[in-house]
C-alpha cells in the first residue's frame, strides 16, 4: 500500500482477531504479521459507534480497478468461513488483513495473477454487519 490509510476496528472485531492470531502457531500463515501490525495501528470503537462505510469482519465491499474500471465485490471473512467460496476473503490473506478498517474511498495494491499488482477503489460497504444491527455474528 502507497500510504497507510487509518484503520477502524470495532472492538469486537479487535478481540476475535487477537484470539484468532494467537491460537495460530508463530509462522502458521504469511499474513499473520501483516495482520497483527494492522490491529496494533487500529482505532479501536464499539461496534455501535463504528462508521457505516468502514469495512468490519463479515462486510460485503464493491471495488474498483483503477487501470480499467472494472467492479467487483466480496466478502471479508474468518478463515473458517471462507469455504472456497471465490466471492469471500479471509482476513488472513494478505489483501484481507490490509482491507480490514478501511473506509469507502481508500485504495489498496492487489496482487494480479501472475505477478505484478494492480490499484483498487473502495467504491462502496454494500452490507456492515454493525450498519445492519448485527453486533453478536
Amino acid at each position: 500500500m502507497a500510504k497507510q490509510t487509518k484503520v477502524i476496528l470495532t472492538s469486537q472485531d479487535f478481540d476475535r482477531l487477537e484470539a484468532l492470531l494467537a491460537s495460530l502457531p508463530s509462522n502458521a500463515i504469511p499474513g499473520k504479521a501483516a495482520l497483527q501490525a494492522e490491529l496494533e495501528r487500529a482505532e479501536i470503537v464499539d461496534p455501535k459507534e463504528v462508521p457505516p462505510d468502514v469495512v468490519t469482519m463479515n462486510s460485503t465491499v464493491r471495488f474498483k480497478l483503477l487501470e480499467s474500471g472494472e467492479e467487483f465485490q466480496l466478502t471479508l471473512c474468518y478463515p473458517k468461513d471462507v469455504q472456497g467460496q471465490p466471492d469471500r476473503i479471509s482476513v488472513l490473506a494478505p489483501v484481507g488483513s490490509a482491507l480490514l478498517g478501511l473506509s469507502v474511498g481508500d485504495e489498496l495494491e492487489w496482487p494480479k495473477p501472475g505477478g505484478g499488482v494492480s490499484t483498487v477503489k473502495v467504491v462502496e460497504v454494500v452490507y456492515q454487519p454493525e450498519r445492519a444491527g448485527e453486533y453478536h455474528r
